[in-house]
């Protein structure tokens, strides 16, 4: 069954249906248009809720240090992939529903109406046809009546007694040409009859079938295409699901992680001050009389200490460079910080040193490579750095150890550190090597080899060093295979270079 053979009589109907599909489809572009833009805004809204309850700043951050403040940061994050998500929904959707069925429907309304014009042609050409044979039809009826109106006047002139010979004949004659005029008509009326027969039985059996069938298999087509529109609704839903399902379960995690008991030791160590509670406070005896006041005692009052009141308030200490404005165990934690900063800082120095003096013995093994007391300047500074490096660091471990010995460390009075003072260590001399501050260095190590540069390397990346071509280089790390090497400069500069940009020397 198809719309050609059981509907070839319903164009307009055909023509209803087919626009209610296009109706349909724009119907449900719409739909999606509104679902995806829901979409972004709950995507919205979930973003800028994240944002509003992330913590930022060092407090914030300090907090997080604890199990239950970082979780709530992590469900924050993963909110907000889940809002991402979401975005990426409204995206889909937008693209692969609306945007294609907009470009398919598009399609189908050019083809209908190529179709519905077809049809109307169609039926404007038999229309015409069947006009043409009315015309002739009447045209043949005209003339057959004129014919046997001439007939019969022909034959009333013969039976008139009063009729001339030449009456008669030219009544016969006129009765004659209007039969022949008669019979013409007939035969064009006989051959538009079947012209038009033929065309009517191709307009209604073979024309108009072939474009209801077009129709038929185009509005097949339109709910297909839609059917799969509707199966994408739900498709792409199903797409975010295992990452949205992730985020559900990393919300999850987040609150399993969470450690109450941790959290507790946690906050005990940050704030514990160290000391030690109030002893019991001392019965002081008046019935003993009152004491006659002197004026000395008068003048002179006995100082009563501060009582530690656990819910007092407390005024900000003035900042020490000792920490000694802090409780026991939070100054014991500053100090510690200061002196594994140093650590590092003059672990940093003294790898500068060795280089310097190792470049500086390559100097005065190869003098053509450069100048030896050029490197001076450089060692000196190094050395001074090193020494005013391991004076604070001296200093903090001083007051670190105070601290651990139990002292009483609330005012302590910096004079009595004798090394509080970076100055008290003097730089070299002038004349001094700067490796005779190096007392826990090894032996240098034999001197590498040089290298002259053929090819210039810019050194933009972290770790890498810019040479140009003739700069002579001393190699710190030879290649280890791959393609790289450490070399140092003469001004001191170090770091890697492409192997192959080099020659030995």
């Amino acid at each position: 069954m198809d719309w050609g053979t059981d509907l070839w009589d319903q164009n307009d109907v055909i023509d209803k249906h087919t626009q209610s599909g296009l109706d349909l489809v724009e119907r449900y572009i719409k739909f999606v248009k509104e679902r995806s833009d829901i979409e972004q805004g709950y995507a919205k809204q979930l973003r800028s809720l994240t944002k509003k309850y992330t913590k930022r700043g060092s407090k914030e951050e300090q907090e997080c240090k604890f199990s239950n403040h970082a979780s709530f940061q992590d469900i924050l994050n993963e909110l907000n992939d889940y809002a991402g998500q979401r975005e990426l929904v409204a995206e889909n959707m937008m693209t692969s529903i609306c945007v294609e069925l907009t470009k398919f429907i598009q399609e189908i309304k050019t083809e209908r109406k190529t179709h519905l014009s077809d049809t109307k042609k169609a039926q404007q050409t038999l229309e015409s046809s069947f006009k043409q044979l009315e015309s002739t039809k009447k045209r043949f009826a005209k003339e057959w009546a004129e014919a046997e109106k001439a007939t019969q006047q022909a034959e009333k002139t013969e039976n008139d007694l009063n009729a001339t010979r030449l009456d008669v004949e030219k009544a016969k004659h006129y009765a004659q040409g209007r039969t022949h005029v008669a019979e013409e008509s007939r035969s064009d009326y006989a051959a538009q009859l079947q012209k038009y027969n033929k065309e009517q039985n191709y307009f209604y059996y073979t024309d108009v079938p072939q474009i209801f069938n077009k129709l038929q298999d185009m509005d097949e087509r339109r709910i297909r295409r839609l059917a799969e529109g509707y199966c994408q609704f739900s498709n792409i839903e199903k797409k975010v699901l295992p990452i949205i399902t992730k985020c559900l379960e990393g919300i999850t995690s987040a609150g399993t992680r969470i450690d109450a008991k941790q959290d507790s030791l946690l906050f005990i160590e940050q704030h514990k001050s160290g000391f030690e509670r109030p002893a019991d406070v001392e019965f002081e005896d008046y019935s003993q009389g009152i004491k006659p006041a002197t004026s000395e005692s008068s003048l002179n009052p006995p100082k009563v200490k501060t009582k530690l009141w656990l819910f007092s308030k407390k005024h900000k200490p003035v900042e020490s460079e000792d920490f000694s404005h802090l409780p026991p165990e939070q100054r014991k934690k500053k100090l510690q910080a200061k002196i594994d900063e140093f650590s590092k800082e003059l672990h940093k120095a003294q790898d500068g040193s060795e280089a310097l003096e190792k470049m500086k013995a390559v100097y005065a093994t190869n003098p053509g490579l450069g100048d030896p007391s050029s490197l001076e300047p450089s060692i000196n500074e190094t050395a001074q750095k090193i020494g005013r490096l391991r004076a604070e660091m001296v200093k903090y471990e001083t007051w670190l150890s105070e601290a651990l010995g139990g002292e009483d460390s609330s005012s302590p009075d910096h004079n009595q550190h004798t090394v509080s003072d970076p100055e008290e260590f003097p730089d070299p001399p002038e004349d001094t090597p700067a490796v005779s501050l190096y007392t826990d260095f090894t032996e240098f190590e034999d001197v590498s080899s040089q290298y002259t540069v053929l090819y210039a390397f810019d050194g933009k990346d972290e770790g890498t060093l810019a040479i140009n071509p003739g700069d002579q280089l001393s190699a710190i790390e030879e290649d280890q295979g791959d393609g790289w090497m450490r070399v140092v400069k003469a001004n001191g500069d170090e770091g890697y270079i492409p192997s192959s940009y080099v020659q030995p020397l």
